[in-house]
């Protein structure tokens, strides 16, 4: 199978405001428009409204209460 490749740029939208941009060297700011879009991203993801989905993690007094039990119990399985 042949690719065939084009001179045009890579077009995307911004992740933030959805305006369309070039994905090049000369946008020091990619895949965001500017500076503000990344740096309201980035406040997104500070203040939390950003969440990959998952199990919350647990924290140290769960993992200590874990590693006593598995003592207790002579071991993890």
């Amino acid at each position: 199978m042949t690719s065939q490749r084009t001179n045009r740029p890579l077009e995307v939208a911004c992740p933030q405001c959805r305006k369309k941009v070039l994905w090049n060297e000369d946008n020091p700011y990619r895949p965001f428009c500017s500076k503000r879009c990344r740096l309201l991203d980035l406040g997104a993801w500070a203040d939390e409204s950003h969440r990959i989905t998952g199990e919350p993690a647990m924290d140290e007094m769960d993992l200590d209460a874990l590693l006593a039990q598995a003592d207790r119990d002579g071991g993890l399985q």
